[in-house]
């Protein structure tokens, strides 16, 4: 099932420019009457985009650097060796295998994961800082429960961004600070689209059985029958 938290995930991959020519299928437009976007929920997904663009970024640098070694070595005849680090991992696989430690909790981490972690964070200190402005912005939703502290911590978190001077965040905090009162009406009852992905679920068995929807407008009364 393609989730909601997917979709917006990719569609941030996507130039600014060309998002308002993306076409939905038809079972992704009747579904997405069910699907809004919350600000909380693009909040956070944008900061974990930020966070793996990076490691992708400072990936190829990585891999341009071997390639180019490698080339060098030829040239002298000097056998290539890369630099291994005492976990057993090269500079690129280092930032190959630290996908997933990115986006856990440090309370999530293996040991494994916490001594690669420590060696990213050490040879990549704008990951550090990106890493800890995601997390920064994720603990403050599931921990926060009321809106006074919320906007308290909202201004906190601004303020890191613009004291770390990272312009990758920029985009995210000016959000925050156009759309903050919408996003702290999420505290007042900590609502989420968990339940609204439920329902999506139950949309797509429902038209799964007809193999597909001619009549819209029928679908929907269908629908309003079975789960109103």
């Amino acid at each position: 099932m393609t989730t909601y938290s997917y979709l917006c995930t990719n569609f941030l991959f996507i130039e600014t420019r060309y998002r308002p020519i993306v076409k939905l299928t038809a079972s992704i437009n009747i579904s997405s009457v069910f699907l809004q976007p919350t600000n909380s929920l693009l909040s956070r997904i944008y900061c974990d985009k930020v966070t793996f663009v990076l490691r992708i970024k400072y990936r190829w640098e990585a891999m341009d650097a071997e390639n180019e070694a490698i080339e060098q070595s030829k040239k002298t005849g000097r056998p290539f060796q890369a630099e291994v680090l005492h976990n057993g991992d090269t500079i690129k696989q280092l930032l190959a295998r630290s996908r997933y430690v990115l986006y856990k909790k440090p309370s999530g981490w293996t040991d494994s994961q916490k001594d690669r972690a420590e060696l990213l964070f050490e040879r990549f200190p704008d990951l550090r800082i990106a890493y800890g402005l995601s997390m920064g912005l994720s603990q403050l939703f599931e921990n926060t429960t009321d809106k006074v502290f919320a906007l308290a911590n909202l201004a906190k978190w601004h303020e890191k961004v613009r004291q770390t001077g990272f312009k990758a965040f920029n985009t995210i905090a000016r959000s925050i600070q156009n759309h903050y009162q919408t996003i702290l009406n999420y505290f007042d009852n900590r609502s989420t689209n968990a339940s609204v992905e439920s329902f999506n679920a139950k949309i797509k068995a429902f038209r799964s059985q007809f193999r597909g929807v001619k009549n819209i407008e029928f679908f929907l009364y269908r629908l309003t029958q079975l789960y109103a």
